[in-house]
């Protein structure tokens, strides 16, 4: 199977959806953002109105102090200084009560969508998710949302702020010459009808901006998560190499984007420059015809400044626009992204108490694309079995596990559950919270999260007491061990478990699975090398765990075949063998082989171990 990269995500897709569907969108799946927006509107249209009294007060106040026979009425300048200072004090209240509605609404709106995407990365299927970099899914949740958060705070209230401005002015300039702002007009006109195609353009260079930052933070996450791994095998260099290339490429397309930017930029700079000449040449022409007041050439001029400067401020606010929109469609294409393992909430099926029985009817699966995986399957699993399942790497051992425990759903056939597998109920039918309830699969890799031994067992059962988390060390015969821990239950772990060793990562997993109290266990058995004290600790741990329990173990050591009630033999996908230690080796099949390799590989290994 290929694995897929963030340009092959849904976003790309034929349908791609315009910026004002995405905005849409993007307000529908944040209610929050929307409640009182028309009201804050209204604040943001009314908090420019203090800007726009300037050229006014100026107007009144150079033609009541330079009217006929040099009048200064001082008195009326007053007056109009005090309506002034009034109206600008107001509009600063408006203004500072807007944006503080503005932030709690777009905050409030965005966690609840941060946390619909977090929650719907969980509900993808393991097939989906390990399509994607890990990275890239982590900046849809971040950096992305932070994008359309800044977009909504900021750029957002500033594109009706300045609309707001600009149909003030325009209304004020209309009202002193209505020639002067025909000119006005006419100058930003082509810039005006060129911001569609540069939106379009800077819609499309923002897309690989996002894309690239998603890339980068997976290119920086991977050998900071695996440092071990670069150091142990010397690739610093080549890491290294990976995460320059990463920021290079992010480099290289916001370098793209930025220069339509400065071109629209420039564009918006050479139509003020055009508006303030003309409205200077055109005002002095028609202020010596007598058709304007000298207050009124000059408030113009201030005007036509309350008109240019929004326009000019348009360039950066169609570039975080575009940013955010880019942002607000990776976030909405990941919650677009189907849920392939649906589950059935509220609806579902509740499994009864007891040990599980499970039964695979014809079930196939293949990965999207690729040939048949796992083929044809029919096998019932009784319960309180012990079942090891064994083959060569590729066999399909592992989907059959993944299947078992709904990680993916079969492409056909039935897997079901219940304590009579001939009467089981389908498994897609079963609601997710009482299916892990139920059934639970415990990885080869015991990943602990950064916390104290506490946290991590509490992840098993979260409502367990200490006293509870002590019987159960003591259940599994584990005492020994937890006595040499340095704090007991407020051990640190460590970043993935790091600071406990890969045997005591399985015991911990070990125990947090006896918390969980599941029916049926399926096991991917460690292969990881540890110490014959921990060996010896984490197989009478499982011997403890499994009793009265049905299990399912994909085998990897001869010891716990052996061990076990029944073996499955898969090979090539197909289920080959099915029986008894005993009875698969005298029939010397497929099982038969891979037991003669064990037994030799056994041998080497413990006459290496002779002294010489």
């Amino acid at each position: 199977m290929t694995t897929a990269t963030d340009s092959d995500l849904p976003e790309v897709a034929q349908s791609r959806q315009s910026g004002t569907q995405i905005i849409r969108r993007g307000l529908a799946l944040s209610p929050a953002i929307k409640d009182g927006l028309a009201f804050t509107i209204v604040l943001a249209v009314l908090s420019t109105v203090g800007g726009s009294v300037v050229p006014v007060l100026i107007q009144r106040t150079v033609d009541a102090g330079l009217g006929d026979g040099g009048d200064t009425r001082l008195s009326d300048i007053g007056t109009f200084l005090a309506i002034a200072s009034a109206l600008i004090l107001l509009t600063a209240v408006v203004a500072y009560w807007m944006r503080i509605r503005l932030f709690k609404a777009s905050e409030t709106g965005l966690a609840q969508m941060r946390v619909d995407a977090f929650r719907h990365v969980h509900d993808l299927s393991m097939l989906t998710q390990n399509s994607e970099r890990r990275g890239v899914l982590v900046s849809r949740v971040t950096s992305d949302i932070d994008q359309v958060s800044q977009f909504l705070q900021f750029t957002g209230i500033q594109i009706v702020v300045s609309l707001g401005q600009i149909v003030v002015a325009t209304i004020i300039m209309a009202y002193y010459s209505w020639q002067l702002t025909i000119v006005v007009i006419v100058c930003f006109l082509p810039l005006a009808i060129s911001l569609k195609w540069f939106a379009q353009r800077l819609s499309d260079a923002y897309d690989i901006v996002r894309r690239t930052v998603g890339e980068m933070i997976a290119v920086i996450a991977e050998p900071v998560v695996g440092a071990s791994v670069v150091r142990a095998y010397a690739i610093e260099g080549r890491t290294q190499q990976r995460v320059d290339d990463g920021i290079k490429g992010n480099l290289d397309a916001n370098v793209s984007a930025q220069k339509l930017v400065a071109v629209t930029f420039a564009s918006s700079g050479v139509a003020g420059g055009l508006a303030n000449g003309a409205v200077l040449a055109f005002g002095v022409i028609l202020g010596v015809a007598g058709d304007l007041s000298m207050g009124t050439v000059i408030a113009f001029a201030f005007l036509v400044g309350l008109f240019v400067g929004p326009v000019q401020t348009a360039t950066q606010v169609l570039t975080d626009a575009q940013n955010a929109i880019a942002s607000w469609r990776r976030v909405i294409d990941l919650l677009d992204t189907p849920a392939d393992v649906v589950d059935p909430g509220a609806a579902g099926v509740l499994l009864p108490a007891g040990s599980l029985g499970a039964r695979f009817d014809a079930v196939t699966f293949a990965y999207p694309g690729g040939a048949p995986v796992l083929k044809e399957v029919d096998v019932v699993l009784a319960p309180r079995q012990r079942i090891a399942v064994v083959g060569e790497t590729g066999s399909g051992k592992t989907t059959f596990a993944k299947l078992l425990t709904r990680l993916m759903d079969p492409t056909s056939g039935t897997v079901r559950l219940g304590t009579d597998p001939h009467e089981a109920v389908d498994i897609s039918t079963v609601a997710f919270v009482d299916l892990r309830r139920h059934v639970l699969m415990v990885p080869q890799e015991g990943f602990l999260f950064d916390a104290t031994l506490r946290d991590n067992l509490l992840y098993g059962r979260h409502d367990a007491t200490d006293q509870r988390l002590l019987d159960v060390v003591a259940d599994l015969e584990l005492d020994d061990w937890f006595a040499s821990l340095p704090h007991g239950l407020d051990t640190q772990v460590g970043q993935r478990g790091e600071s406990l060793s890969a045997g005591e990562r399985q015991l911990v997993a070990l125990l947090r699975s006896a918390l969980a109290d599941p029916d049926l266990i399926v096991l991917d058995e460690a292969t990881s090398a540890v110490d014959p004290q921990t060996e010896l600790r984490a197989t009478r741990a499982l011997d403890k765990l499994l009793q009265g329990r049905s299990s399912v173990t994909i085998a990897h050591r001869l010891s716990t075949a052996e061990n076990a009630d029944r073996i499955l033999v898969f090979d090539a996908g197909r289920l080959v063998e099915d029986g008894s230690h005993a009875e698969l080796v005298d029939a010397g099949g497929v099982y038969g082989r891979l037991h003669g390799s064990w037994v030799a590989q056994a041998t080497l290994t413990s006459r290496a171990g002779e002294p010489a």
